[in-house]
């Protein structure tokens, strides 16, 4: 029998941080152990993608915006100019975004990769039109690139990107399970928002996304599901309304 459960949502953004298909420490150490310096945790992208295919069985449209924090970190600790840094960590989305089409492919899941800046031998460029028309066919869509241009964090990337689309929300996989009033890892009095408007976190400066993505966010009225990617089935979970986090919206 299919599976019969009805999705919370019909179009989805969901945001990957790059650190999110990072090896782990502990492979990380028995890669190095063996000379080998890995930047992506293989098992990780075919749990991913296995989950996406869940979600799309059950009626989803998935669109996907990876970051590249397993690759670069930007100029961080460098005097590098900012622009080029930038320019560098879009390239290294657009490698996380041709590992997790492959992963994808491998698992039955017709997907194309769209780009923001033009790679036409490797992805295809972002047109909206054309990303709303692959959704609406029933293939998963990968965005590559940011936005194409230096200064624009990969959240505010997925905030435009959703908006565009016509996303009924954003699901941000964070290393928490949720928005919080202080740093839980340092204050154990720290409490979950269920729910939170984009205006507060900007007046309380907590760090669940960057200040552009948040106003961008209020601005347009774009809905912002944070939760803990610690496990891929919570991009499931989130879809059907099954897991814990916090909801972000103007209010």
């Amino acid at each position: 029998m299919g599976d019969t459960i009805r999705p919370k949502y019909k179009r989805v953004l969901l945001k990957l941080s790059g650190e999110a298909l990072a090896p782990s420490d502990k492979l990380r150490a028995e890669a190095a152990a063996k000379g080998e310096h890995p930047i992506l945790d293989y098992d990780m992208l075919d749990r991913i993608a296995k989950v996406v295919k869940r979600c799309t069985e059950i009626g989803t449209q998935m669109c996907i915006i990876v970051g590249a924090g397993n690759i670069w970190r930007g100029r961080q600790g460098t005097n590098m100019d900012r622009t080029r840094a930038d320019h560098m960590g879009m390239l290294a989305t657009t490698i996380n975004a041709l590992a997790l089409q492959d992963f994808f492919e491998q698992n039955g899941l017709d997907t194309r990769v769209l780009t923001a800046v033009e790679m036409k031998q490797y992805a295809e460029p972002y047109i909206r039109n054309r990303a709303v028309s692959h959704l609406e066919k029933g293939r998963v869509v990968i965005l590559g690139g940011g936005l194409g241009i230096p200064f624009i964090s990969t959240d505010t990337a997925a905030a435009v990107r959703a908006a565009e689309i016509g996303a009924d929300v954003i699901l941000m996989g964070k290393n928490i399970d949720g928005v919080y009033d202080a740093d839980p890892k340092k204050d154990p009095k720290a409490t979950r928002y269920s729910e939170i408007s984009y205006k507060e976190i900007l007046a309380k400066d907590l760090k669940a996304m960057d200040s552009t993505a948040a106003s961008f966010g209020n601005e347009n009225h774009i809905q912002t599901f944070v939760f803990e990617l610690k496990e891929p089935e919570n991009i499931y979970n989130a879809i059907i309304g099954k897991v814990d986090g916090t909801i972000v919206k103007d209010m």
